[in-house]
């Protein structure tokens, strides 16, 4: 047994009292009246024996009395451990707010919970302790000491967060914080739900602080989420139907069934129906989305589910083209073919321009750029294709018969892509096999038929494969050789064809049924296509073209509410946005430069991880980290304030001592009423 105050047990020295009080009061002579000497015969003899004892007996009470009164004032305790400590603590309590708090307990939420048991942890310890109270935001106003009061108030400010923070984090934030106070004792205190994502204390080692593990358990483990949503194609084309592909996941135990989703686009709400979801599984769904207009589009899809509702909702944005434009960098004249090939279809623009007088600054305003038998790649140009395609672009060439092997081999090996090798002007190849796997031929053909004429090549180049340059052929000849290849290179693609252009060499343009869809899907293919949501509080990298001439421009973004200036990068014809910290809502968001022009939309939906119903009970907490963290177990206790205290300081004995106290008084009196000496 140890004592929180010792320095009260001076005040023993108080048990002189009764033993003086006995020493004058039970020592005094008591007079006896009497008229006749007949009345001393009827004194009552009281022998000496029973008079000390009863003596003895009250003044042993008294000591006990008065020794139990100073034991209480004392505190004694039993210590739970050898690291309790004696003196003012600091106090830091971590509440997870982040979204799986949502689930309930009986009647309220896991968060609700959470603040009533920091509540009544703030109200085990004294006034004059030191209190940090943590969250996942990990506020200025959290990275400091406060008292009793103001933390009982920073308690009831707590709301959900999307932000999420892995405990051993936690830890290394409390641990900084306690270190600036004074107190003699360091205690953590963990309020959480504790999903196994979030645990990572197996490697935690710290003796200077007392760690202590509230976990806190829903009702029911049940939730659907709305995990991701994507456009099956890269490219959302005017007036023609998009499939988007929606993934929802049952975190459950049980299959869910009757799962109602609806979604919303262009101001309407089209219910898409009911589906089922099978427990701790997935489905992919799919809903077809017509596009009516060309700019920004908003959408959103919802399901309803409860009480875990932030991943019930997910936002999209995709921005439809008023045009795809394509340039045709000629030597001496425009090719007739590839003119009519755009010509019926007004969604196509094409420019043609002689390599001579090309404006390189129009380049990020191209989808597709196709070199039409150029003798000679310059280096500017060679340089801003590539430019062109590692943002994103399409660049098709057909080599010239007079070509500069030097030139074209620089060009080729800054991607790095094949080279062009001999040219066989005599030999005639026909072409043999056509990859219906890759975007460009996929769903072009319904089946490849006997009937369909393949492009024959009178005179063509070889290409000299290496294995480090990763070729996707796209047409082969019958000896196995590529005819039109296909090089992914970071954000575009390059395309390269063994022949010509000119029909003297090549007959691929009078092939209609493969030309024409072949040069439309490749202004329309994308190596990375455009995203359509964003996940809050991941390190996203958001790019957007710059639209101004100076690097001092001033990008903003916010939504119906807020108004923010991003974290912002100009490189090249590019600006880099990063958002940090400063996108807390999902939703959309809008970059503009000014405020009734809109750059860009991006949506933002909450992180999915904590959509997990993977949590980690008290026995589980207990049987892992037992042996360095306490573990409480409050279950549905209504109060654990002294389960707290008891934990933190040890077992209480006060109260058994001022009861003790009490009953060796009460056996006092009896002795002073009933024994008569």
């Amino acid at each position: 047994m140890e004592f929180l105050y010792p320095g009260f047990l001076l005040a023993l020295l108080a048990l002189a009292i009764p033993i003086i009080l006995h020493l004058f009061y039970f020592r005094r002579f008591k007079k006896v009246y009497f008229t006749n000497v007949r009345f001393l015969k009827e004194v009552k003899e009281q022998t000496s024996a029973r008079s000390k004892l009863r003596n003895l007996l009250v003044l042993l009470m008294r000591l006990l009395a008065v020794a139990m009164l100073v034991f209480a004032f004392a505190q004694p305790y039993l210590p739970r451990d050898k690291s309790v400590q004696q003196g003012r603590k600091a106090v830091s309590i971590y509440i997870d707010n982040s979204f799986s708090m949502e689930g309930k307990s009986q009647d309220v939420t896991l968060l609700e919970k959470a603040r009533q048991r920091a509540r009544e942890i703030v109200a085990a310890f004294d006034p004059d302790d030191d209190f940090q109270i943590l969250t996942n935001d990990f506020e200025g106003k959290h990275q400091r000491l406060v008292g009793q009061e103001d933390a009982l108030a920073l308690i009831d400010d707590i709301t959900s967060s999307p932000a999420t923070e892995t405990l051993g984090s936690v830890l290394r934030r409390q641990q900084r914080i306690l270190q600036t106070s004074s107190a003699a004792d360091n205690l953590s205190y963990l309020l959480s739900d504790f999903q196994e994502y979030a645990v990572d204390l197996d490697n935690w080692q710290d003796t200077s602080m007392r760690v202590s593990l509230v976990p806190l358990q829903a009702v029911q483990e049940r939730n659907i989420s709305i995990d991701s949503a994507w456009f099956e194609e890269p490219v959302q084309m005017l007036q023609q139907t998009n499939t988007l592909v929606v993934k929802l996941s049952n975190k459950g135990r049980e299959a869910a069934e009757n799962v109602r989703l609806s979604f919303f686009h262009e101001g309407q709400n089209k219910p898409v129906g009911t589906v089922n979801v099978p427990a701790g599984g997935f489905i992919l769904d799919t809903i077809n989305v017509s596009v009516l207009r060309t700019g920004w589009h908003e959408a959103r899809l919802e399901i309803t589910d409860y009480p875990i509702t932030f991943d019930d909702t997910y936002f999209l944005s995709f921005y439809v083209q008023e045009k795809i434009n394509i340039l045709v960098v000629n030597e001496l004249e425009s090719n007739a073919y590839v003119d009519a090939a755009f010509r019926g279809i007004a969604y196509f623009s094409v420019d043609n321009q002689f390599s001579r007088n090309l404006d390189y600054s129009r380049f990020k305003d191209y989808q597709l750029i196709i070199c039409n038998e150029l003798p000679v790649l310059s280096s500017g140009l060679a340089f801003e294709l590539q430019q062109f395609v590692r943002n994103g672009g399409n660049v098709l060439v057909f080599p010239s018969v007079n070509m500069s092997a030097g030139a074209y081999d620089n060009f080729l090996d800054a991607f790095p892509a094949n080279r062009y090798g001999a040219f066989e002007a005599e030999v005639e190849k026909q072409v043999s096999g056509i990859n219906t796997e890759e975007f460009v031929f996929r769903d072009v053909f319904q089946s490849l038929s006997s009937n369909l004429k393949l492009p024959l090549a009178k005179a063509s180049f070889q290409f000299n494969g290496f294995m480090d340059r990763a070729e996707e052929p796209l047409m082969t000849y019958r000896d196995g050789r590529s005819f039109l290849s296909k090089f992914k290179i970071d954000k575009g693609h390059l395309y390269l064809c063994a022949a010509p252009l000119d029909i003297r060499f090549n007959d691929l343009v009078v092939n209609g049924e493969i030309f024409v869809p072949m040069l439309y899907k490749m202004a329309l293919s994308r190596a990375a296509a455009e995203v359509p949501a964003w996940f809050i509080g991941r390190d996203n990298r958001l790019e957007a073209d710059h639209i101004g001439q100076s690097a001092d421009i001033m990008y903003r973004m916010g939504d119906q509410d807020t108004e923010f200036i991003p974290e912002q990068r100009i490189v090249g014809s590019k600006v880099i946005i990063g958002t940090g910290e400063q996108v807390r809502r999902s939703g959309w968001y809008r970059l503009w430069l000014e405020k009734d022009k809109v750059l860009k939309i991006f949506a933002f939906n909450y992180d999915r991880k904590e959509s997990q119903q993977e949590f980690l009970a008290a026995t589980a907490l207990q049987q892992r980290f037992g042996e360095r963290f306490s573990v409480i177990d409050l279950a549905d206790a209504a109060v654990s304030t002294d389960l707290i205290a008891e934990n933190s300081e040890g077992l209480s004995l006060w109260r058994w001592f001022v009861v003790l106290a009490l009953l060796f008084l009460a056996i006092e009196t009896l002795l002073l009423r009933f024994w008569k000496a």
